[in-house]
């Protein structure tokens, strides 16, 4: 029997070394601290790196400080059991600590361990990341900010008044609209949406911009000018899933006829005339690498004295509510009949109510009223 006892006591003292040699073989630091914050236990770890001699000092002094912690977790630990966090810089580094409770064959609380893991490179990654991130959001403000100062401005242009609604869904947006004088007689107006949302499509707004103000120069026709503007951005060469579809216009302001074609724009531009809506429907190709060569028929209308055009994107038809309903052209079409002085204003409290949501595509709608 009293073999069998020392047999069985080998056992447990083997046991209580293995504890001991799995905590010394942690890269985390360990400790063990009693009720009057001394530390009586510390893992080999630790005392290679802060000395031998930190077993049977107070806690706060084995990490060089004066005195307490002013938050101190494992005081907390030992008097409620509760398993607690916090971070720690010591000597330049940053410590994830955890604090857990210790308990004796009764199962009261003498002391708590503490294991410190060094998170200092995990805590560098993540405030570079972070000033990577506030850097790349303030230059996003900054091109948001540039891509609403080169809109048109609102107001009259010949014979006609001009006002429009930007609504980005994100920092940056996809949809872009323009009217420009060609020459005296003539004024050239178009909408664009670019497949998709944030920089890239931004981007793809800029080379519209700028690549429609220099066909202007040409005094193209709306057909050739989008031919134009087809071939110019086929050579960009392109991945094929980056494409947008465009709306374009002249308006002879001596003779009041608007001519204009459709490059896969699936927004077709409402027509108000005598409180009467009519769509301006028109079919196209949209501006995309997948066609090599492109055509565009040509429609032309006379407008007259108090006729209203609106332009817009499908952010505004395809904009869903709570209940998964779609705004759709219908509510549109309704909402042109509006008599009232605030008509823009009236739009975008609509659209807003409806959508609820922020999380939802971009739009933009461009109104333009014949004034004589």
């Amino acid at each position: 029997m009293l073999k069998e006892g020392l047999k069985q006591g080998e056992k447990i003292e083997i046991h209580q070394r293995l504890s001991y040699d799995i905590l010394d073989g942690m890269i985390d630091w360990v400790r063990v601290i009693d009720r009057d914050g001394t530390i009586i236990y510390a893992n080999k770890t630790m005392k290679e790196e802060l000395g031998e001699d930190i077993v049977g000092s107070k806690c706060y002094a084995a990490l060089k400080k004066p005195c307490h912690c002013r938050t101190c977790i494992t005081e907390t630990t030992i008097d409620t059991g509760e398993i607690l966090e916090k971070e720690e810089i010591i000597n330049d580094r940053i410590f994830a600590v955890k604090s857990s409770p210790v308990r004796d064959n009764q199962g009261n609380i003498y002391a708590a361990v503490e294991v410190f893991r060094d998170v200092t490179k995990e805590r560098k990654l993540e405030f570079e990341l972070i000033e990577k991130n506030q850097k790349m959001r303030s230059e996003l403000a900054f091109a948001r900010k540039l891509q609403e100062r080169i809109l048109p401005k609102k107001g009259i242009y010949g014979n006609l008044l001009i006002d429009y609604i930007y609504n980005p869904s994100e920092m940056l947006s996809g949809d872009m609209f323009d009217i420009f004088n060609i020459d005296d007689e003539n004024v050239g107006v178009y909408i664009s949406d670019v497949v998709g949302h944030g920089v890239s499509a931004s981007m793809i707004t800029m080379f519209v911009k700028q690549s429609m103000r220099d066909i202007k120069d040409y005094k193209l026709s709306p057909r050739e000018a989008l031919i134009k503007l087809h071939k110019g951005f086929v050579e960009l060469g392109l991945d094929d899933d980056k494409y947008f579809t465009i709306f374009y216009g002249i308006i002879n302001i001596k003779e009041n006829i608007f001519t204009f074609v459709n490059g896969g724009h699936n927004c077709s531009p409402i027509l108000i005339r005598d409180n009467k809506v009519k769509l301006l429907e028109a079919k196209g190709y949209p501006i995309t690498y997948l066609f090599d060569k492109v055509d565009y028929d040509e429609h032309k209308i006379e407008l007259n004295k108090g006729d209203r055009l609106i332009f817009y994107t499908d952010g505004i038809v395809e904009a869903i509510n709570e209940k998964g309903e779609q705004f759709g052209i219908d509510r549109l079409l309704n909402m042109m009949k509006y008599e009232g002085d605030q008509f823009m204003g009236y739009i975008e409290d609509e659209i807003d109510d409806f959508r609820q949501s922020a999380n939802q595509d971009d739009f933009a709608v461009l109104t333009m009223k014949v004034l004589e």
